[in-house]
């Protein structure tokens, strides 16, 4: 309980949070380096898994390589990083935790894409669609359901290994823990880890809503129309929406 009680003093005090290096910087750094390799990762994960899933190619590549790459731990391509020219800071966290992020991100795009009807797809296409008008008006809405899974999915994961960031100079909230444990001061590392804790949470609960806001919630493509089954249980047909 003391320690708790340590935790919340902690918490509360004001100078703590507005000075320099304080809660408040720590967290826009941490916020920082969270979504340069969130978005890093976006770049690289989601065009691939796309075309990969709207192709059906490379579903053994795929799975293959988020395999392998969530088995490379993030500290220690940290390490790695320090022998190398990209060296110790936030930019190798960043560069790090975008590796870490890809596999979530570009399995869940694959599946997404690949999972789409290829009943809606031949309806595009029949409606004189190319590839990529197929892919972004027709698949892409369908997908977006996984796609978002996978980036709150990595978004949280990044999110809460940024706290190693501390280890290698970067910044972040893991300062708290890691000055916390030098000065033994445990009440401020249970603060820190409350800290991440709750930004964690907080982020699942705004990309959930993302999540949510950005999901098709009709049944059918904003370019197509369900014409209603007619007597003796004719198959509902699809046709262009006016």
């Amino acid at each position: 309980m003391n320690l708790l009680q340590d935790a919340l003093v902690y918490l509360n005090d004001p100078l703590n949070w507005t000075r320099t290096n304080g809660i408040l910087d720590l967290l826009g750094e941490h916020l920082r380096i969270s979504a340069l390799a969130v978005l890093a990762a976006l770049v690289v994960a989601v065009p691939a898994g796309a075309v990969l899933g709207h192709t059906g190619r490379g579903g053994g590549f795929t799975v293959a390589l988020s395999n392998v790459s969530r088995a490379v731990p993030t500290l220690a391509l940290l390490t790695l990083f320090a022998v190398t020219p990209i060296g110790f800071g936030p930019r190798a966290t960043t560069i790090a935790l975008a590796v870490f992020a890809v596999p979530p991100i570009l399995t869940n795009t694959f599946v997404g894409f690949r999972g789409v009807d290829r009943d809606v797809v031949e309806a595009a296409r029949a409606m004189g669609m190319d590839g990529r008008q197929v892919l972004l008006r027709a698949e892409l809405p369908l997908a977006m359901p996984l796609v978002m899974t996978g980036v709150r999915t990595a978004t949280v994961q990044v999110v809460a290994t940024t706290t190693l960031a501390a280890l290698v100079a970067g910044g972040g909230l893991g300062r708290i823990i890691t000055l916390g444990f030098r000065q033994q001061d445990y009440g401020a590392v249970l603060a820190g880890a409350l800290l991440v804790a709750a930004l964690a949470v907080l982020t699942e609960v705004v990309l959930a809503a993302v999540s949510w806001a950005v999901t098709p919630g009709a049944k059918q493509l904003p370019f197509l129309r369900v014409r209603p089954a007619g007597p003796g249980g004719v198959p509902a047909a699809v046709e262009p929406a006016l």
